[in-house]
């Protein structure tokens, strides 16, 4: 026989017996054998290069956060002065315009019978007086009823309120201004018959003045009266002031609730209706001035930024406050962090970055940060 055949045969067995009783212990040496090999490919895949960025180390500043809202100037004061009593003016009138102090006399009326009926109320008091003063002493003498002398008190007291009526009436004949301020309109000409409710004048307080806005219902609660305003004029110009009342219910219309600031107005120069632009101050918070090309957008559709954590790409959502020329200002980012500018849209998750620092991005305007808390009325959100 040959031995080569013979040989074969017994290595099949060998093999068959192997892979049928023995198939455990194969296997895990087979495992043992190829565990080198499998080190050698995390090796690689641990050595993948890193992908060179550019980053910004941006530290978190405090900003302030304002409620931009529009309205108009209101008067501080506006009263229609009107007439208690029915006459005819015998006052020359003031031109619209004028500048009244308190107290200053806008209508006088004719006082007419006025005058007469006062001399009658006090006449009647003189002889009610004389009666109850015999009342009393004749009561005390037992010659007169306690019902006869509280009568005559009672007549004593009815003539005091008829002088005291007829004075009142005819104090009603001076219309004078509530307070200091200027006349709306011409006041009531001579010659006119006013009856009662009849307009002698309006009258307008313009120092300090009103500020007038409506702010959603979204940013009510960062409205809080004591609160600094900034404004600004369609002329212009920029005042400042604060915040006087805040409504508690919201128009049905709108669902916007009124804001109310007082402003100094001493020289009148802001008058009533005008447009006005505000910014009322709200709680602060701190945020990161970053190049607004460093914003991303992760899978989610999230807008965020990239940090570079520990030779990593990280990415981080963020909240838009507001932004400007030079760049955005984000919430929502730890206290300091590396932010990636460049090369963010080329990284994932956990890729690895060779991080080299910069100033700003480039590309982007190299402008000077502007301060925190002064925002421009045009930019605050």
């Amino acid at each position: 026989m040959r031995p080569i055949p013979i040989l074969n045969a017994i290595l099949v067995l060998v093999a068959l017996y192997l892979l049928v009783f023995e198939r455990d212990r194969v296997m895990g040496f087979l495992g043992d054998a190829a565990s080198p090999a499998q080190e050698d490919q995390a090796a690689q895949v641990e050595a993948e290069p890193s992908v060179p960025v550019q980053a910004i180390a941006s530290k978190a500043q405090p900003v302030d956060q304002g409620v931009l809202t529009r309205g108009q100037t209101e008067a501080a004061r506006r009263v229609e002065v009107r007439a208690e009593t029915t006459g005819k003016v015998i006052s020359e009138p003031l031109d619209k315009g004028a500048q009244v102090e308190q107290g200053q006399l806008l209508c006088k009326l004719d006082p007419g019978t006025r005058p007469a009926a006062l001399a009658e109320a006090q006449a009647r008091l003189d002889e009610a007086r004389l009666n109850a003063t015999a009342a009393q002493k004749l009561q005390a003498g037992g010659y007169r009823s306690d019902t006869a002398a509280a009568s005559a008190q009672s007549a004593l007291e009815a003539a005091m309120a008829a002088v005291e009526a007829a004075q009142t009436e005819l104090a009603r004949l001076d219309i004078t201004a509530p307070f200091a301020g200027r006349i709306e309109e011409d006041t009531a000409e001579l010659g006119a018959l006013l009856s009662a409710g009849g307009l002698c004048a309006t009258v307008i307080q313009l120092d300090p003045i009103k500020l007038v806005g409506f702010v959603p219902e979204t940013e009510i609660d960062r409205v809080h009266e004591g609160a600094r305003v900034g404004a600004r004029l369609a002329t212009g110009r920029e005042v400042l002031g604060r915040v006087t009342f805040v409504s508690q219910s919201a128009d049905a219309a709108t669902r916007t609730f009124r804001v109310e600031a007082e402003v100094a107005n001493p020289d009148a120069a802001i008058r009533e209706g005008q447009t006005v632009e505000m910014i009322v101050a709200a709680d602060g918070t701190k945020a990161h001035f970053l190049p607004a090309s460093a914003m991303t957008l992760n899978d989610d559709g999230k807008l965020g930024v990239r940090l570079a954590v520990d030779g990593k790409a990280h990415f981080a959502p963020v909240t838009f406050l507001r932004d400007t020329p030079a760049g955005v200002w984000l919430a929502g980012l730890p206290e300091e962090a590396t932010v990636i500018v460049v090369g963010q849209d080329y990284v994932t998750e956990g890729s690895p970055v060779a991080v080299t620092l910069v100033d700003h991005a480039p590309g982007d305007v190299a402008t000077d940060t502007p301060a925190p808390g002064t925002p421009a009325p045009e930019a605050a959100q």
